[in-house]
């Protein structure tokens, strides 16, 4: 591959079908994730994580902390600092009730797969160290879904910090996927007194990057990513610090972007509004093949 752009190996099948009407699109399940940035004498860096080599999507690819929706976490008794969640609701464009469960899963995410946590003891304050073994004890049935993050904050006396976080783009997997998500991707700085290490299950190491020496990797053809977190750090690029990037998201606009597979010319063209660079032919008359 000429860059690190990954693909599914069964896409070109798939994209054809759902250009002849053979494949009906699974509804996509609501996801959050988090471009947690902090200071560097270099200038801001990205904190990635590298998914393990046995996972069966993605295998390999950089991405950022993040997961599905858990049906608790719309949960009323979570205790919110920050943005209401009427204005979360216009944000995110969609209900209050859901607007929290997003806000919410990329907290909570970041917290199970980071170990930072955007949350405090009041609405004008953030935890400090959270690596102890209670906390430990705590993310891990976080993860296992023991515990849900409404409990979690109660148990601790947290409140959500939603003024940490900084509503940044949103993408929907492309219609032809067997697994969906629509996920709204957040920038968040980290918090004072807070350091990161890697909590999930599902990589095998991480970094903190410069968004720039990421996109170079990328396009050197060493660092693997998805069409999705290559567009965000490139997005991130112009900015000098956390504190400018989180003070530039509420202007960001929130349009969905979600790829669309059309017949052109003898080929099915695959093709990502305002994203050229993603763009990807498929012979329409053959059976298996490669994206071009």
């Amino acid at each position: 591959m000429a860059n690190g752009q990954w693909f599914p190996p069964d896409w070109p099948d798939r994209v054809r079908a759902l250009a002849d009407g053979t494949l009906t699109p699974v509804p996509p399940r609501r996801a959050a994730t988090v471009m947690l940035l902090r200071d560097t004498e270099a200038g801001p860096a990205v904190h990635m994580l590298r998914r393990r080599a046995s996972m069966a999507f993605a295998a390999g690819a950089y991405a950022y902390p993040g997961g599905g929706v858990d049906p608790r976490d719309d949960d009323r008794t979570i205790r919110w600092a920050g943005p209401t969640r009427a204005w979360w609701a216009d944000r995110l464009g969609v209900d209050e009730t859901t607007a929290q469960a997003i806000v919410c899963a990329a907290v909570r995410e970041t917290y199970e797969e980071a170990g930072v946590l955007l949350a405090g003891p009041g609405p004008d304050s953030v935890v400090g160290d959270t690596t102890g073994e209670d906390w430990e004890a705590d993310r891990a049935a976080l993860v296992a879904r023991e515990l849900s993050f409404a409990e979690f904050l109660d148990r601790r006396g947290l409140t959500l910090r939603s003024d940490l976080l900084g509503a940044w783009t949103r993408w929907i997997t492309p219609e032809f996927e067997p697994r969906r998500y629509d996920t709204w991707f957040f920038v968040a700085a980290l918090p004072e007194g807070q350091r990161t290490r890697n909590a999930s299950t599902e990589a095998d190491r991480t970094v903190w990057i410069r968004p720039q020496d990421a996109a170079a990797g990328y396009d050197r053809g060493e660092l693997v990513m998805m069409p999705p977190t290559i567009a965000t750090l490139r997005q991130l690029i112009p900015y000098t610090s956390p504190a400018q990037a989180l003070a530039a998201a509420p202007d960001r606009d929130l349009t969905p972007v979600l790829a669309r597979a059309r017949l052109e010319d003898g080929e099915v063209v695959l093709s990502w509004p305002g994203h050229a660079e993603f763009t990807k032919h498929v012979p329409a008359d053959v059976q298996e093949g490669p994206l071009a």
